[in-house]
């Protein structure tokens, strides 16, 4: 038996618990139907609602699996952070593995940025990038010989005698999606993500991969995983799972976990054409580029049931943008946000506060363009620096020991910004206030005015040069 797993338990982060927006762990659920597919005889623990180790335990107990495989779900922004509660989860659930004598794999962004502490907790091997071709085939080696070394296993990290590691070739990405099976939902609760929801939204909704990676190079943005290439599945496959899931789980609305959905006006038409076809029109949720959603891309997405478009709007001032070698302009934001509303879809931004070198008045043009363009909604956070990133190299000598955020509600600032912690999350609550509730508050913005000063940590003059 193979247990399959990941190591994001929901109670464990009390903003996400609050927003309850639950969505199936995408990445293990494939890996586990390859791993049948593969005529593996898998069980999976959903790490999702449980109430802690003791339940992983429990599973293990029952289940007794020669194999752990913790596969984190790489299409969810939430393991792509890194925090510091879901490395301590993960490595307490290889530690409570390795006790009971199962041999363990691992794949995820942090474990492949950082193999040599799970391989010390008791891992066998870290499988970097995508994970699930390496995973299959670690199976398929030790289930014909249990003792086999896999130094002949591609994209893999692996301890070897005194205390050393060894790491393989890399893996070349999954060309083909279309290939890939269906994600395994059998082995999930799909009644429990469905009761969150209702109970929380009034209406229920799952997760859908059509791409993997993203051939743009902005800085800050880690690609652990996927890289920067892009490899997208065919429109009619996607609506083909469309339909299965229709059939099978019935959401009311679904979200496209890509890092860009539909990188293409042709694509989206030929998606629009075979949603209709399939009668699988569902409302759906997305993220896309400024500079991708012109008026035929906005048409498109309209009649494929389009409901919200997330846009890395990123900040008002065209002179961060470039910092960040976004490759977008700040008329991008307001034409893409214009097409969008224009064909009755839900225009929504990113906004990043705290890059090196912004400034009280590259804050304030950020703000401004929100007031112009009033988007329906934004989400905000502080720049983040991850391993692997240009941005990461340009900060590293300014990180303590602390490189990571302890949750999802953390936003700290992990480097010498312009200001301190405190003033970026009072910029974040006031810029939200103004969105959803629909309020300028000048009084507050100049009370913020008079107040940065007495915030500031550096120049930003020095920290842009």
């Amino acid at each position: 038996m193979i247990l399959t797993t990941h190591s994001y338990f929901l109670k464990h982060d009390a903003k996400q618990l609050a927003r309850m927006t639950p969505y199936s762990p995408l990445s293990t659920l494939i890996a586990t139907a390859l791993l049948e597919q593969h005529g593996h005889s898998v069980a999976n623990f959903d790490t999702t609602f449980a109430e802690d180790l003791q339940d992983f335990e429990n599973t293990l107990d029952r289940e007794q699996p020669w194999l752990v495989a913790i596969m984190e779900d790489n299409f969810n922004y939430l393991t792509k952070m890194c925090t510091v509660r879901r490395r301590e989860d993960a490595l307490a659930m290889v530690r409570a593995a390795a006790q009971r004598g199962c041999r363990i794999l691992v794949n995820g962004p942090d474990s492949s940025d950082r193999p040599d502490v799970y391989l010390a907790a008791g891992a066998n091997a870290v499988l970097t990038g995508e994970g699930e071709a390496s995973l299959v085939e670690i199976a398929n080696l030790w289930r014909d010989d249990s003792n086999a070394m896999p130094d002949g296993v591609s994209g893999i990290v692996f301890g070897i005698p005194e205390g050393r590691t060894r790491r393989t070739s890399m893996r070349p990405a999954f060309r083909n999606l279309d290939t890939l099976p269906l994600p395994a939902w059998n082995y999930i609760d799909a009644d429990a993500y469905r009761r969150a929801w209702e109970m929380k939204h009034n209406y229920f909704s799952w997760n859908i991969a059509t791409s993997r990676g993203c051939p743009y190079a902005c800085n800050w943005c880690a690609k652990p995983t996927f890289g920067r290439g892009y490899e997208q599945r065919s429109p009619a496959s996607v609506a083909t799972e469309m339909r299965a899931l229709k059939d099978s789980i019935a959401p009311d609305h679904i979200w496209f976990a890509d890092d860009i959905f539909g990188l293409t006006a042709e694509w989206l038409r030929e998606f629009a054409a075979e949603v209709s076809r399939l009668g699988v029109r569902t409302p759906f949720t997305m993220q896309s580029r400024v500079n991708l959603m012109k008026p035929d891309a906005a048409e498109a997405l309209a009649r494929a049931g389009a409901r919200e478009v997330w846009l890395g709007v990123e900040s008002g001032s065209q002179k961060i943008l470039d910092a960040m070698e976004k490759g977008s302009r700040v008329s991008e934001a307001r034409s893409a946000t214009r097409a969008l509303k224009d064909h009755g879809i839900r225009a929504c931004w990113f906004i990043q506060l705290g890059y090196p070198g912004e400034t009280w008045e590259d804050i304030g043009r950020t703000r401004n363009l929100i007031r112009e363009e009033q988007p329906d909604d934004i989400g905000v956070s502080v720049a983040y620096p991850l391993p692997g990133t240009r941005f990461y190299e340009l900060v590293k000598a300014e990180l303590g020991e602390r490189t990571n955020w302890e949750d999802s509600d953390d936003l700290a600032m992990l480097f010498e910004g312009t200001y301190k912690t405190e003033f970026y999350r009072m910029v974040r609550d006031l810029l939200h206030d103004e969105v959803r509730m629909r309020r300028p508050d000048d009084l507050r913005w100049m009370q913020l005015a008079k107040e940065q000063a007495n915030h500031r940590t550096s120049d930003p003059v020095k920290l842009a040069s």
